[in-house]
């Protein structure tokens, strides 16, 4: 099992550092892969000084796009996608991930989060198959990119919509004390709530969408 880790990033320079260190610390990843999805902070240069692949899009194009092209950069043949603006991650939970998808008994394990932020923990209790840290295998994402739109923020609704569909085995790993950044806290009170409610719109998009 070769897996390569993915990380889509748009304007994350300031905090991707915080989610390439533990994942150079994780013995299971075989590869690391930052797609810099049209960033103009200097995102792309960031991750290259850890000497990670990286893949620059021209221009940016949602986080299905940049997940996509991701795994085609990819020769891995297990697939581990990370969100860039996590916090406390550690090597620890990347591997219980990957020891989660190693028992045989999921095709696709999904990461949530506990005893991180109140925000986050109420968002990921409610919603768990919201959460973008999960692994698979390729052949599957593969299958998923033939049939769902993945250019949007709806991509990790449209996955289990489809595995529901498909009859995938589906587990979660709990993370403890990992959460992310806010929206709100990266782009100001507005554009970040702004930013938010188009999330939200792609998610019920997908979630009401056919597959």
């Amino acid at each position: 099992m070769k897996i390569s880790a993915i990380i889509s990033a748009y304007n994350e320079a300031a905090r991707i550092g915080a989610v390439l260190e533990p994942l150079l610390a994780a013995p299971s990843v075989a590869e690391i892969i930052v797609v810099d999805d049209g960033s103009f902070d200097g995102t792309g240069d960031v991750a290259q000084r850890y000497g990670v692949k990286v893949v620059r899009l021209p221009e940016n194009q949602g986080k299905g796009a940049a997940m996509a092209a991701g795994v085609r950069a990819a020769q891995g043949d297990t697939l581990l996608f990370l969100d860039a603006d996590l916090t406390g991650l550690t090597a620890q939970h990347v591997e219980d991930l990957v020891r989660a998808y190693g028992a045989g008994d999921a095709e696709m394990v999904i990461a949530v989060f506990r005893k991180g932020r109140a925000a986050t923990d109420f968002s990921q209790r409610l919603v768990p198959f919201l959460s973008g840290q999960r692994i698979m295998p390729r052949h599957l994402w593969e299958k998923a990119e033939a049939l769902v739109q993945i250019s949007d923020f709806g991509i990790e609704t449209a996955l289990t919509k489809l595995a529901f569909r498909e009859g995938w085995r589906q587990k979660t790993v709990v993370w403890e004390g990992v959460s992310h950044v806010r929206k709100e806290e990266k782009r100001g009170f507005w554009l970040g709530l702004w930013d938010r409610l188009r999330m939200y719109a792609d998610v019920v998009r997908s979630m009401f969408g056919r597959i």
